[in-house]
């Protein structure tokens, strides 16, 4: 009898690369999906994880990220990228606003403390790629900043229950050197939170 697959979804909030993390996890073994960030909670596959995509400029600091609320409430762990991080941050107590500094391109993160689960085996300097005219300024309470860099306090962010995670940037485009291993690392933390 073969070993179930991991199921995890990616809600679309409009991000140009979702197809990109969908097509990571599939690389991964996972069994996934893209969903409409207007899926009822109701109509969700019995999962194991979610990855709540980026989306376009200002859309993670309006609230209007369709069922995005409701699906942060449910008991699975969760990774906001970009957009997605920053509605994660504002729903859990936190802020987000417009960058001071834009960030596009290559650019290079600093881990605080080893990163958290995320970046776990991974340089505690690297090179990811960046789009956003928007940032977490303000980690909400139960969190901890998992990496910087000098233009963006916030490039990731980790609850102490270890089950959501926050990342500015876009670990799924191949100029984030270390993408695919965090990618990997979410779903371990998936596969462990399943397997208990």
């Amino acid at each position: 009898m073969s070993e179930r697959k991991l199921v995890i979804d990616v809600v679309d909030n409009g991000g140009q690369w979702t197809h990109r993390e969908w097509r990571m996890l599939r690389y991964l073994g996972v069994d996934t999906q893209i969903i409409q960030n207007t899926t009822e909670v109701s109509d969700l596959r019995e999962l194991d994880g979610l990855i709540l995509s980026g989306g376009a400029a200002r859309i993670g600091l309006s609230g209007e990220l369709g069922n995005c609320a409701e699906f942060l409430k449910l008991d699975i762990p969760i990774l906001g990228i970009c957009a997605g991080h920053q509605f994660m941050a504002r729903f859990y107590g936190g802020d987000a606003r417009e960058s001071i500094e834009a960030e596009f391109g290559a650019m290079e993160i600093q881990l605080n403390d080893g990163g958290g689960k995320i970046f776990a085996g991974t340089p505690s300097i690297q090179t990811v790629w960046e789009s956003h005219n928007d940032e977490v300024h303000v980690v909400p309470p139960g969190f901890f900043i998992t990496a910087h860099s000098p233009s963006c306090e916030v490039q990731g962010m980790e609850n102490e229950e270890g089950n959501r995670f926050g990342l500015q940037f876009h670990p799924e485009v191949n100029d984030s050197e270390y993408g695919k291993e965090m990618f990997e690392n979410f779903v371990k933390v998936c596969a462990e939170t399943y397997k208990n």
